[in-house]
């Protein structure tokens, strides 16, 4: 089709901004075998071709600050999963529970603890498999102890700007040190698994029941001694050189260059186990956040959400968790970053919408990366976790853990 007129012009712009934010939250187009990456990534690249941003324009469109940060992470954490670091956790996270009660905290407390230090996308990969293997062992409905695994990731991964993607892109946005940051929304992230663990006990008091409970014999743990050592060193030395206030990106880049110096792992194997698809679905999204503000959209958004979002914690925390599950948290996070700023308390406004945004992802199946890797696992092994299922814990989990977030950051403000 030709473009006559400039109307026409930004007319499909528009429509191709529309599709791609689509797609980019279901995870698929109809007819075409496409995901998240290759969705942003083509939709970024049409908006280029159709003159929303020149090609120049959309290389300063992306945060290389974030993407930066997301490859260290994303290096550390192929580390120590070739180490066996993930599987001991596990391990001897079935070792010790005594009860189901105590199963499910302890799934829930490994999970929300470990996915504050990093993607809780890969802490849903590594712990999906072993929950299944254990509860089926046992006998019990898997079934809560999966939705406890999932939502567990979510609340835990609000804790930190390594939690998550969306609180990547906030972290950097924002300029809030580490700490900072942790010691805002730590509390949120807390009592919400704490909040997450009693309603899963009430919705499923039946398989809660029982006060014991007999484990099946564990079978040993493949883990590599010296891998492991040296990941868990590097991990301390991000940490502290992340509380010490280094700037974020360089303190997990000095970690994973510490674990990329070795005589024992070939490179290959490292790159084999990282996700570059959630690099290109990043580089995609920002140019096509970027079309939006090159085409002069960002400020028509503005003008349409400041009125509803900057009247305080609640009023944005209530805006932002629902455009987190129209167009997915990620997406969402990066429609509000252009407009932040102009927020009347930017830093509360940045702590709210990692918080909103991150806990709105709990609400259904298919809110987060992370709720659909659990399900999708699951089903691989033949336990089916259906959407009306999930509901029923998503949906009061959701509500309280928001509530108790935005009682917080306003007590707290």
């Amino acid at each position: 089709m030709e473009l006559n007129t400039p109307q026409n012009q930004m007319g499909l712009i528009v429509a191709i901004l529309i599709i791609t934010m689509i797609g980019v939250a279901v995870g698929r187009l109809p007819r075409l075998r496409m995901n998240r990456a290759t969705i942003a990534l083509s939709g970024a690249t049409l908006l280029v071709l159709l003159g929303a941003m020149p090609l120049s324009q959309a290389y300063t469109s992306l945060d290389l600050d974030t993407l930066l940060l997301l490859l260290a992470m994303m290096i550390i954490i192929a580390n120590l999963q070739i180490a066996g670091f993930f599987r001991l956790v596990g391990h001897h996270v079935m070792h010790w529970a005594r009860s189901p009660r105590q199963l499910l905290a302890l799934i829930m407390a490994a999970s929300g603890l470990l996915s504050a230090l990093f993607l809780n996308d890969t802490i849903v990969l590594m712990f999906t498999p072993l929950v299944l293997e254990i509860t089926l062992a046992l006998r019990r409905n898997p079934l809560p102890y999966l939705i406890g695994l999932a939502v567990s990731a979510n609340i835990g991964s609000a804790a930190t700007i390594t939690g998550n993607p969306q609180n990547m892109i906030i972290g950097i946005a924002s300029g809030l040190s580490y700490a900072r940051f942790a010691a805002r929304l730590l509390p949120v992230a807390v009592v919400g698994l704490l909040i997450a663990w009693l309603i899963l006990l009430l919705i499923y008091r039946e398989e809660f029941r029982e006060h014991s409970m007999t484990r099946p014999p564990l079978g040993a743990v493949k883990w590599q001694k010296p891998l492991l050592t040296k990941g868990c060193i590097a991990v301390l030395f991000m940490l502290v050189n992340l509380f010490s206030g280094m700037p974020i990106p360089l303190s997990a880049l000095a970690a994973a260059a510490l674990l990329l110096i070795t005589r024992r792992l070939k490179p290959e194997r490292v790159f084999r186990e990282m996700d570059w698809s959630l690099l290109i679905f990043f580089s995609g999204l920002f140019v096509v956040t970027g079309s939006i503000e090159a085409a002069g959209l960002s400020e028509k958004i503005f003008r349409w959400i400041e009125p509803v979002a900057d009247r305080g914690v609640a009023s944005l925390s209530i805006t932002s968790a629902l455009l987190s599950n129209l167009v997915s948290n990620v997406p969402a996070v990066l429609l509000f970053r252009p407009i932040i700023p102009h927020f009347a308390r930017p830093e509360q406004a940045w702590l709210t919408l990692a918080m909103a945004t991150t806990l709105a992802g709990n609400l259904t199946l298919l809110g987060s990366v992370a709720n659909l890797i659990v399900a999708e696992s699951a089903k691989q092994r033949g336990v089916l976790l259906s959407f009306r299922e999930y509901l029923r814990a998503g949906v009061p989990i959701t509500l309280l853990t928001l509530l108790w977030g935005i009682l917080w950051l306003t007590l707290t403000a």
